[in-house]
This record gives structure tokens, C-alpha cells and sequence, in this order.
């Protein structure tokens, strides 16, 4: 097969074994940066060009698209779409997944467990969106912070107040989440593949330190999970329309709760806590599963 990944940075831990689980399976694999890629979407057969090629011939192509470039990383995919290559990451899915605030509202339609969740515009609404969540501590998350990053957790309501009011006053758009205390400071990584969870992990936070992120110091280690957590994690990838996806849930006292759900997850901590050859089975799974035209361009919500 021909597989092209489409990555800003070829050195990074996951494009690297991407490109060398497909190599190993005996596919041919070429790294594309999408933001160099430019389009023709006039004439009645689009195309994708790259530093001054058409891009043809290709069985798959793995997005591997950040979330500052979620925009023109969806359009060209979505080119992609249009010339009948299967996509592993679909653009439609993408932008569930990067617009936090769908996401978890499709989760809630669905039945997926989730922390109690807040969203308003209002600063007159502060006060009842804290009482909503159960008051504090509570969690506050920017809408585009990825990583931990725009995530702050308030212990008091007047220490709440005084976040909202200075993300409002920014005009920034977040959501207010009820603090998980039962967690320790812990949440589990369940990489999913298909309807499959193929490696999970559990990630814990540096002293002082309530986000898990690995970005942010915390601490992995393979886990066992439960069959409720494993149909959790899969429930919530394929309500998003997921194929690839890694599901951050948080263990507490009413059972797994879904924090989010990353369309593309790093390899290096999974593959690393547990041992597994993870690029390997997104690969396999490609193989199984890439036909031409297969990728759906319209989803539902």
C-alpha cells in the first residue's frame, strides 16, 4: 500500500514509528506536511499538490493533525475525501473531537459518563454555573487549550469567580467542570483502535500537580481496566466517529467518567508504559480496513 502521514515534524516519536511500522509491514510511507500542501478543489477531479507535486496513487493517509492547524488540517483532508482515499482520522470526526464543547455534548446525547459539566456567556451567570457543578473545588478548561494547557482547577468559589471573570474579560470561551477529588490526581489513557482498546495506561500527576498530562511531568504506568471502563472508552471514540483515538477518563466513585477524547494521540508514553507495539495495530488496521472511497464525508451532529 501506499500510505501517506500527514505531520508537521518528521522526528517526532509518532510519526517515526508510523512510518516504521508501515515500512516493517512492507508499505510504501512518505511524511506530508499539511500546511505545505495547496489544493484544487475547481476542477470536476480535486487534487492535493505538495512542493509542486500532485499527491496520487494513495491507499490511506494518517492524519496526524495539531490543534493549532485543526482548520486548514481538516480542509485538506477532506480533499483527500473528495479523491477517494481512505482516511484513518476523517475530517468530520476531527472537528467533533477539537471543538470541546460538541464533543462532550454529543457524549452526554449518547449516554457516556461524564464529569457535570458547565457552559455559559455571561458574567451574570458565574455564580449559578459554579452551584451547577457542584461548587468548588471545580475545574476550569479553556475550549482550545490542549496538553493541560488553559486548565486550572479552583479551589474556592471566589477563586472560581476570579478565573471566569478573567477568562470572560479575554474572551475566551471555557467550560466549568466538577473536580473528581476520589481521582488522587490520576486519569487512565485507553487507546483505542476500531472497536478495540489496545493498550491503556494509567497517568499520575508530579506532587502539586492535579493535571495528569505527560507534557506536564505526570507519571505512567500500565493498567488493568474494567469492562465497564473498556465499553466506556470505545462508546465514546465511536460516538465521535473515531477509528484512532486516545480516551482520557478519570476513576470515580459513580463509575468511569470521560474528561476527552484526542484524535491524535501521542504514541510514545502508550508504547512505552506498556510495551506494546501500538503503530503496529493502527497499521494492521489500516490494512484490514482501507478501500477506496470508503471514508464517509458527511456525520451526523
Amino acid at each position: 500500500m501506499k500510505i501517506g502521514i500527514l505531520s508537521r515534524n518528521r522526528k517526532l516519536y509518532s510519526t517515526k514509528r508510523l512510518v516504521e511500522a508501515a515500512k516493517q509491514r512492507g508499505h510504501e510511507v512518505t511524511t506530508i506536511d499539511c500546511l505545505k500542501c495547496y489544493m484544487d478543489i475547481t476542477s470536476t477531479k480535486p487534487a492535493v499538490w505538495y512542493k509542486g507535486a500532485k499527491l496520487e496513487g494513495y491507499d490511506a493517509v494518517i492524519p496526524r493533525i495539531g490543534a493549532s492547524i485543526t482548520s486548514y488540517g481538516t480542509a485538506v483532508i477532506r480533499q483527500f475525501e473528495m479523491m477517494g482515499v481512505y482516511c484513518l482520522t476523517e475530517s468530520v470526526a476531527l472537528g467533533r473531537s477539537r471543538d470541546k464543547l460538541r464533543a462532550l455534548q454529543l457524549l452526554s446525547r449518547k449516554g457516556v459518563g461524564m464529569p457535570i459539566t458547565g457552559f455559559a456567556n455571561h458574567l451574570d451567570n458565574t455564580k449559578d454555573l459554579i452551584k451547577l457543578v457542584g461548587g468548588a473545588p471545580l475545574v476550569i478548561k479553556l475550549l482550545e487549550g490542549t496538553q493541560g494547557r488553559g486548565v486550572v482547577l479552583a479551589e474556592t468559589p471566589k477563586a472560581a469567580e476570579s478565573v471566569i471573570d478573567a477568562f470572560r474579560e479575554l474572551d475566551a470561551n471555557f467550560l466549568v467542570q466538577e473536580f473528581i477529588k476520589e481521582a488522587g490526581g490520576s486519569d487512565v489513557r485507553c487507546f483505542v483502535i476500531g472497536n478495540k482498546v489496545v493498550a491503556a495506561m494509567e497517568r499520575t500527576a508530579q506532587a502539586g500537580e492535579f493535571r495528569s498530562n505527560l507534557h506536564r511531568g505526570g507519571i505512567a504506568n500500565l493498567t488493568k481496566l474494567t469492562p465497564t471502563e473498556r465499553k466506556t472508552a470505545i462508546n465514546a471514540a465511536q460516538t465521535l466517529g473515531l477509528k484512532v483515538s486516545g480516551v482520557d477518563i478519570l476513576r470515580s466513585s459513580r463509575g468511569p467518567l470521560v474528561m476527552e477524547v484526542n484524535s491524535s494521540p501521542g504514541l510514545e508514553g502508550i508504547e512505552k508504559a506498556t510495551n506494546k507495539e501500538v503503530a503496529g495495530a493502527i497499521i494492521e488496521f489500516i490494512e484490514e480496513n482501507a478501500k477506496p472511497h470508503q471514508t464517509r464525508t458527511r456525520g451526523k451532529g
